[in-house]
């Protein structure tokens, strides 16, 4: 019970986030969690018990018997062949969460394609991952600026990109944030800020403080 009121009082905080997008999908929608690792299917159970959920990803990261247990179906591809997994699958989706999983890929623009074309007509999309401006930030302990993750490749994913490849592939987008900074999280970043800095590890509104997050949300109107 405490684990659910915990993931609600995160969809309230953070009310473009994760779990507030899954909270939102209708009874029995099938969902695409694109690099699932970290037992996130716990969470989106909580908060939508309704949910169908497909978990991908390239390596059993930091799963748990009870996140294995709770999906209905599960695949580790290959990371060289990840793209081509995915148009391989034989489920069209109502939604897709692709949550920091883009920086982790080798060929980012061949993921995002791939997932767009496994979502229906109507079916929605939830983008994350980390700012331009985050090779910048202070390096902190639990990744506040970009590198501070070794398996981060490349640079950041480019905003204005994305969101052509989802214009000009049949998409609207419903909503977008460069740099993700919800209110109160914000104030209780700027607050703790001091104490972040000197354990030089991320704390509770780090992360909005610093605007370390995008965000994008869009739908899909067309085939392409």
């Amino acid at each position: 019970m405490f684990m659910k009121y915990k993931y609600m009082a995160a969809s309230f905080l953070r009310s473009r986030g994760k779990h507030r997008f899954i909270s939102l999908l209708k009874s029995g929608a099938k969902v695409l969690d694109v690099g699932c690792g970290n037992a996130s299917v716990v969470a989106f159970k909580k908060v939508n018990p309704d949910i169908h959920y497909t978990g991908i990803d390239i390596a059993d990261y930091n799963q748990t018997i009870e996140s294995k247990n709770a999906m209905d179906h599960y695949h580790i591809f290959d990371e060289n062949n990840f793209s081509d997994n995915i148009d391989a699958l034989d489920i069209d989706y109502d939604a897709v969460i692709c949550s920091h999983n883009l920086e982790h890929c080798n060929d980012r623009a061949a993921t995002l394609l791939s997932i767009l074309r496994r979502l229906k007509i109507g079916g929605k999309i939830y983008l994350s991952f980390p700012c331009e401006d985050s090779i910048n930030f202070p390096n902190r302990h639990g990744t506040l600026n970009f590198y501070d993750d070794n398996t981060h490749k490349y640079i950041p994913p480019n905003f204005e990109e994305i969101l052509s490849t989802l214009n000009t592939n049949g998409f609207d987008i419903t909503f977008k944030a460069k740099k993700y900074r919800p209110l109160i999280l914000f104030l209780v970043g700027m607050l703790l800020e001091p104490i972040s800095k000197i354990k030089k590890t991320v704390m509770i509104g780090s992360w909005e403080f610093y605007g370390f997050e995008t965000i994008i949300h869009a739908i899909k109107k067309d085939n392409f």
